[in-house]
């Protein structure tokens, strides 16, 4: 091979789609141009030695909210400070691209060209959008959000009638939900997306519970119980079915949703389910404060449990964080972390930072889930659901040469330092050992993360616009 390449990482464990292989990867004008024995590679300006760690493509995070902070900028100019500041987090987690949903009460195609800019000057990889559909005219904007590469489309059923008012999303009901579905059904590779809990159940557990007094963590999980999730994703897939759509659950918590999930899925339903970190991670008798208020709540035991076995077994076949960058007085609402759980603002923070750690320290290193599982789970199928692959997703000749080295005996105790988002104080890994961490983040055949320090400018990345048959070539 005589070409030149511009990098390459050798003496690696590289995860490939047909196993992992000892090796290495070349890369080319932003491109992978060889996966192969490091002695096969082509030579290169410059050489890493990943030292026999494991190679891998860099993760893809569905499900982010950038511009969410309505305290203190209106939503395009957050958009414009999140793309900057969280992503900057990203590439020090190892995700290297990410898809964000669009929010706001006005209809969304007169915007889509500063959408497009907005992640293009700010961002330090490569992005996509979904759309929520929360106003009626946004469902009549749904064609046309197709032709400009939005594809998939995300629902509230019925969350939000009651909860979080602050945030400006309206819920859908039944009605809107069929009619969504069934637009979408004609969209080659259209998704809808579904935050999945009853919210007519919860506001009457949530009046019982703050009756009795309660203002723990713990009552914000019984105030939606398992049931409130069940519900839903047992209609979105009768009404999945019945419109013949594709179906998608985001920030599935629930052991009930697996197998719901499941019997759907072995009836031939086009019904999928992502889950998080979080819900792998932690139970609702940890002792988070309201740092832990997540949407929906943190679970039990058996619901954790089960939710690994469901991404081990293929029922659940996404990972995404559901990123909320909120600061920390506005979190909390200046109540401390053991302020008011029913007045504070739900949603992780600094979830797209701890995206691969969490699941290299729980999921891999306690033997919960495989190396080639998780790539899987995080970059592959997340790069096909969402019209990607094979540009984003794997390490394979013509993709993207975005990788990370990960060293699974790498430790870091999540504290303040362990961030580089905008708000490093909080999450629900605040005071956890994280092992196994990101050496070397590469982002278009660019090395942008290296042991830790930033290496790069924000900006000059790409909107994947996303067609039928996946990123539209700009």
């Amino acid at each position: 091979m005589d070409e030149q390449a511009e990098l390459r990482v050798v003496n690696a464990r590289v995860v490939t789609p047909s196993g992992t292989r000892m090796g290495g990867v070349a890369a080319a004008d932003g491109e992978i141009v060889a996966v192969d024995s490091d002695r096969n590679l082509p030579d290169a300006d410059r050489t890493i030695d990943a030292e026999g760690n494991y190679l891998i493509p860099g993760f893809i995070d569905p499900h982010v909210h950038w511009g969410l902070s309505r305290y203190e900028y209106d939503y395009h100019e957050g958009l414009a400070h999140d793309f900057e500041t969280e992503t900057r987090g990203a590439v020090h987690g190892g995700v290297t691209t990410v898809v964000n949903f669009l929010l706001q009460p006005d209809p969304y195609l007169p915007d889509m060209d500063f959408f497009r800019e907005v992640g293009a000057e700010n961002s330090y990889i490569d992005f996509a959008y979904h759309a929520i559909v929360h106003q009626d005219h946004h469902v009549e904007e749904i064609e046309g959000l197709a032709d400009e590469g939005v594809r998939s489309f995300k629902v509230f059923f019925n969350w939000y009638k009651h909860a979080s008012p602050e945030l400006g999303i309206d819920h859908s009901d039944a009605g809107r939900v069929y009619k969504v579905l069934d637009k979408v059904s004609d969209i080659n590779d259209g998704v809808v997306m579904f935050h999945a809990e009853n919210e007519d159940l919860a506001i009457e557990r949530r009046r019982e519970l703050q009756d009795e007094g309660r203002n723990d963590l713990e009552a914000w999980s019984e105030a939606a119980p398992n049931i409130c999730e069940a519900m839903q994703i047992e209609q979105i897939g009768r009404l999945t079915e019945y419109t013949d759509s594709r179906a998608y659950i985001v920030h599935m918590s629930t052991g009930e949703g697996v197998d719901i999930c499941e019997r759907f899925q072995e009836q031939g339903v086009n019904l999928h389910a992502e889950t998080l970190p979080a819900f792998l991670a932690h139970t609702k008798d940890e002792d988070l404060g309201i740092w832990g208020k997540i949407s929906p709540p943190l679970r039990g035991e058996a619901s954790k449990k089960r939710l690994w076995e469901g991404l081990r077994n293929g029922t659940v076949e996404y990972l995404g964080t559901d990123h909320c960058p909120h600061k920390i007085e506005f979190k909390e609402k200046e109540g401390g972390k053991y302020g008011d759980v029913w007045d504070a603002i739900p949603g992780d923070n600094n979830g797209i930072e701890y995206f691969l750690p969490v699941m290299m320290s729980e999921g891999v290193n306690q033997n919960r889930i495989s190396m080639e599982r998780l790539v899987e789970v995080a970059c592959e199928n997340n790069a096909k659901r969402w019209g990607l692959y094979p540009r984003k997703g794997a390490l394979v000749e013509g993709s993207d040469a975005d990788m990370v080295v990960v060293d699974l005996e790498k430790s870091a105790v999540v504290d303040d330092d362990f961030y580089h988002t905008m708000e490093p104080r909080y999450s629900t890994f605040h005071g956890d050992e994280l092992t196994g961490l990101p050496t070397h983040t590469i982002v278009g055949g660019e090395v942008v993360v290296e042991d830790g320090e930033l290496q790069v400018e924000k900006g000059g990345r790409e909107y994947l616009a996303r067609g039928p048959e996946g990123v539209v070539q700009g």
